[in-house]
């Protein structure tokens, strides 16, 4: 069988990549983010490096939320209607991209952190609030450095169909590397600097074009497949 043909695929709704929507310059203005930390202590490094990170996100220009998981309920365990559950997902659904910053507690992210995310559904009212927006993915330790936290967050932003930035950050010692609330200079804060600008730069690239980015073909073929049955019904109804 010659390798140019594919009997299995309607043409038809494969058309060649659109360079022109690939390449659409982004004039939509700041770039949005909402940042989530994973730690409800006083003296708290995630959110003190979340801050660090709003800090950088402001000065590449753009806007910033910072949520206070605070009296977030466990999920399921309250109605979505809760204040703090729906001040979570309408930021969610404001923002052009993510930050998650988690402490790594028994080798992995911490409930506080999972139940942030867990509370962000894959869908609300026919839009998906994740979908195709970007993420940083950064850790703090109070050992020495690991990567636990960071891969599993990877795994939770591939499951929400965000597109996760190839740079993290993880912040081993975090007692010893801030100073005052604020992270001291060094290797280690310049790590962070480079995640949050490669995070702005991809959120620029991407934002503009995410619905062509996303427009999938298995989509598409179920679309026109759901369209021909309610077409064909309505006709049998006549």
């Amino acid at each position: 069988m010659d390798d140019a043909t594919f009997p299995a695929l309607d043409a038809a709704l494969l058309p060649d990549i659109d360079m022109s929507e690939l390449w659409r310059a982004d004039a939509d203005g700041p770039p949005r983010f909402l940042l989530l930390y994973g730690s409800l202590r006083e003296v708290s490094y995630s959110k003190a490096l979340a801050l660090e990170c709003d800090r950088l996100l402001r000065r590449f220009g753009a806007e910033t939320r910072v949520y206070n998981p605070e009296g977030l309920p466990q999920p399921d365990g309250a109605p979505d209607a809760h204040p703090k559950v729906a001040e979570l997902r309408e930021v969610a659904e404001w923002c052009d991209g993510f930050v998650w910053v988690s402490p790594e507690r028994h080798g992995a992210m911490t409930g506080i952190m999972k139940s942030q995310i867990d509370w962000i559904p894959l869908s609300m009212g026919g839009v998906r609030p994740t979908q195709g927006k970007t993420l940083a993915v950064l850790q703090v330790s109070g050992g020495s450095q690991s990567f636990n936290t960071v891969s599993q967050l990877r795994i939770l932003g591939r499951w929400m169909r965000l597109l996760t930035i190839p740079n993290q950050s993880s912040v081993p010692r975090a007692w010893d590397e801030f100073k005052d609330g604020r992270m001291k200079p060094g290797p280690l804060y310049n790590r962070v600097v480079d995640v949050m600008e490669e995070l702005v730069k991809f959120t620029h690239l991407t934002r503009a074009n995410r619905a062509y980015l996303l427009d999938r073909y298995s989509e598409r073929v179920e679309s026109r497949a759901a369209l021909s049955k309610r077409v064909n019904a309505a006709k049998a109804d006549e």
